[in-house]
């Protein structure tokens, strides 16, 4: 990388260079979304961002023939003078008219075409990846249809430095998959921004992108929806102002079966209201017995709508609603307190289990649901303030069973004194009539000014959060099943086994009934100091107000004050092209309670905290096909309560804990060729206790996954002639090994490290698209774990058909 670098800044620093930038909007004023902008007789090109902006950077001086285009309006061109040190200024209207220019336009193609180089999400200010100095992955629908992916789950493969944990279990409040990033545990709760989570798979169909923004994040997003390492945010398809849409049919391995439809259209003559249907049903069987127990069944609909009664003022209205029956997948845990030498086995791929077998029989179901409602209102204030209100609902709700499974030993059994598993305890952990409700209300005003001679963009926001939890899980271990008995029935724990167990005896019941709400304000400044030189300064102040209830026992309300700060630094050395960035961030974790020292003197806790310091490089380079980030953070997580016991009656602690995770990602984008692009991560984290419990004080948490990761993905699209559409893709990921257990006490338990290749091909016709995919094309034995043992699927096939009108 710091040869490329080198090559690069050597052959820009020789020629002085300028821009051509400007804003595309539709004949009602709307910005213009996605549409192509290129120069004649050149490869260069680019698209609108979601702000109907564009820049064409690192031009040699001259004229230029600016093309713009787009599917349902003319195509237009306009000539452009560009002067070294300087940005020229093109502004664009569209035009439905059926006039047609007399010279060709030959546009810029987008090459690198799974590069996603604006987001308006991350900093809540619309930046590019080169003028943010926070690090971030974005991978789009481009991707995705390529891969044949249908889930967020199956997104993340793509983003480097991210490790799948925790299958969805579609329980209310928590049931999303949980992931890995930077050495803390991630959840999907946020959509466009803002609270939206959903407590079971999430569905693909109304995905434009995928964001996951790293490391510490609560100065702009707070710490309720977000973990130390980072969050995803997904971001989501919007309406358009022309018909069209694409309907898809796909079947596969393990009796998997879907359906999906996008229908766009405008409502009225004037297109500034549009209407768009995103919707989706799936079905598929566990691979472990198909057709015996476990499978997972969903329908997703988004609907989207979008008005612009003037051209300063536009109201989106979205809604997401999943339904879904599912039988949890096959979780294992190891039995609390029972040593790993006990086991007389350390690893995952030395357990004494079937792979393919499912332990369990049919009827342990669950019913989820989560519904979200969305409404923004963007107003343009003056050409340099925007006013944007979020308003926002989510809720889910489960009511059904939910199996897992312990491995314990013969010893801790008092089956044998010699180490060995020979048995499976069944459990099930069920909810009834459980809800969550989140609703948030955020208000942002957007600025982008000159004061004093300087550029600053900047963002005020409030902020008000309010999750209201009324879940009730109940339930136990079942029964125990002895494991590698020839002709033995698993099927013997299923739904009535267990309504006849709690019907003799009524298992015990842990609610959770608590509502906090948080009170929030933020500001943010990028300051641009030189066009090369740019500074970032935010800072919140959050009120968090926890009104007590019920978290398995009884919680006293309390409230606390934090303060989250964030700078950041970023220089391009070459404009438009490579950027040194460095930024400082932070989050927090409220705290409850009251300790005592050993010396006897009474504290109460404090907010524990997370601080990051990180520095690399950014690259755009080869005009834009090659995009790169290679950086190194250092993350400290400070205030962590020590627990020492009681005295009297009363806890003995010390808030003095202390946890590092540190570690360098690489992430890359590249269009070497026309028709050929790559897509790649590597990422390695070190994380340990530092001051803590002496049981696992200077060892790896259990939570924080494989210290070294992988993504590779490369494909060829034929571009031109008779076989125009027709491509093949390949890549696959890797994780080293996974301690889920490590303790002094207990030992250390490890899942194996795993690589799992797959394969794609496709042909993509103007009106058809038929795909076809391989999962797992080595069949690959591996498991993932938070602090469980989840055998992953076998390998799969799936093709599907698509049209497109």
């Amino acid at each position: 990388m710091l040869l490329t670098l080198g090559y690069f800044v050597a052959q820009n620093a020789a020629a002085q260079t300028g821009s051509i930038q400007g804003h595309i909007s539709t004949p009602a004023g709307q910005p213009a979304v996605g549409v192509s902008i290129g120069l004649k007789g050149t490869t260069i090109g680019s698209i609108t961002d979601a702000s109907g902006d564009y820049n064409l950077g690192q031009l040699k001086p001259g004229t230029y023939t600016i093309g713009v285009s787009i599917i349902g309006f003319k195509t237009q061109q306009r000539r452009a003078e560009v002067k070294a040190n300087a940005a020229t200024t093109q502004n664009f209207t569209l035009s439905e008219s059926a006039e047609q220019l007399n010279e060709v336009v030959v546009e810029g193609q987008r090459t690198n075409k799974f590069a996603r180089k604006q987001s308006e999400y991350v900093g809540k200010m619309q930046l590019s990846n080169l003028e943010n100095p926070q690090v971030y992955a974005a991978v789009g629908k481009e991707l995705l249809t390529e891969q044949l992916v249908f889930s967020v789950d199956d997104a993340t493969r793509n983003a480097p430095g991210v490790q799948k944990m925790w299958e969805p279990t579609g329980r209310s409040g928590d049931g999303g998959s949980f992931y890995a990033s930077r050495g803390f545990v991630v959840s999907s709760q946020l959509r466009n921004g803002v609270a939206g989570g959903v407590t079971s798979t999430i569905d693909a169909a109304n995905l434009e992108k995928l964001e996951v923004i790293k490391g510490p994040s609560a100065t702009l997003y707070g710490s309720a929806l977000t973990s130390y390492g980072g969050l995803l945010n997904r971001v989501t398809k919007k309406p358009y102002e022309t018909f069209g849409g694409e309907v898809t049919a796909a079947a596969g391995s393990y009796g998997f079966h879907r359906v999906s439809a996008d229908v766009n259209t405008p409502l009225n003559a004037a297109k500034n209201l549009a209407f768009r249907l995103n919707a989706a049903y799936n079905y598929e069987d566990n691979f472990q017995n198909v057709g015996y127990a476990g499978f997972e069944k969903n329908l997703a609909i988004a609907p989207s709508l979008q008005f612009q009664p003037t051209d300063r003022l536009t109201i989106n209205l979205d809604a997401e609603v999943y339904r879904g029956t599912n039988v949890g997948k096959q979780l294992i845990y190891l039995s609390y307190g029972d040593a790993v030498k006990n086991l007389g086995f350390s690893r995952a791929d030395q357990m004494p289990l079937d792979y393919r077998q499912s332990y369990q029989g049919p009827g342990l179901t669950q019913d989820s649901r989560s519904t979200n409602l969305f409404g923004q209102v963007r107003y343009r204030i003056s050409p340099s303030f925007t006013s944007t209100t979020y308003l926002t609902s989510s809720r889910s709700y489960s009511e059904g069973n939910g199996p897992y499974f312990y491995l314990a030993s013969d010893i801790a059994l008092g089956k044998s004194t010699t180490p060995g598993v020979s048995s499976l305890l069944r459990s099930d952990q069920s909810t009834q009539d459980s809800r969550r409700q989140t609703y948030e209300v955020q208000q942002l005003f957007n600025g982008d000014f000159k004061l004093g001679g300087l550029r600053n963009r900047v963002v005020l926001g409030l902020d008000f959060l309010s999750i209201d939890s009324n879940i009730d899980f109940f339930g136990g271990t079942i029964d125990t099943a002895p494991l590698n008995v020839p002709g033995y029935d698993y099927r013997t724990f299923n739904g009535a086994a267990v309504r006849a167990a709690y019907a003799a005896t009524p298992p015990p019941h842990y609610l959770v009934t608590t509502k906090i709400n948080t009170y929030s304000a933020f500001a943010s400044d990028v300051l641009n100091l030189t066009d090369k030189l740019s500074v970032l300064a935010a800072v919140r102040v959050d009120r968090y107000d926890n009104k007590g209830g019920i978290l398995y026992s009884p919680v006293a309300a309390y409230a606390q004050t934090a303060v989250s700060p964030k700078f950041g630094l970023v220089f391009q050395p070459v404009k438009d092209r490579v950027a040194l960035f460095a930024n400082y961030q932070n989050s927090f974790t409220n705290q409850n309670g009251s300790y005592q020292t050993p010396e006897g003197k009474s504290f109460v806790l404090k907010p524990e905290h997370a601080n990051q310091i990180e520095g690399g490089v950014k690259l755009d380079a080869a005009e834009g096909r090659v995009s790169a980030t290679v950086s190194y953070y250092d993350i400290r997580v400070e205030n962590i309560l020590r627990n020492l016991g009681t005295v009297g009656g009363l806890s003995i602690g010390a808030q003095d804990g202390t946890q590092w995770s540190r570690g360098t990602e690489l992430s890359l984008t590249a269009n070497p060729l026309v028709g050929l692009n790559i897509v790649g991560g590597f990422a390695y984290n070190f994380s340990k206790f530092v001051k803590t419990d002496e049981d696992v004080n200077g060892r790896r948490p259990n939570t924080a996954s494989s210290p070294y990761l992988a993504n590779a993905w490369v494909s060829y699209r034929q571009p031109t002639g008779l076989l125009q559409g027709l491509g093949l893709g390949f890549g696959g990921n890797y994780a080293s090994d996974n301690k889920i257990l490590n303790s002094a006490s207990l030992g250390t338990f490890t899942l194996p490290s795993y690589t799992v290749l797959n394969a794609s091909a496709f042909y993509d016709l103007p009106h058809y698209r038929f795909a076809v995919k391989m999962d797992n094309l080595t069949n690959e034995h591996y498991w993932i774990g938070y602090t469980t043992i989840n055998a992953q699927k076998l390998r799969s096939i799936v093709g599907s058909v698509s049209y497109k009108f």
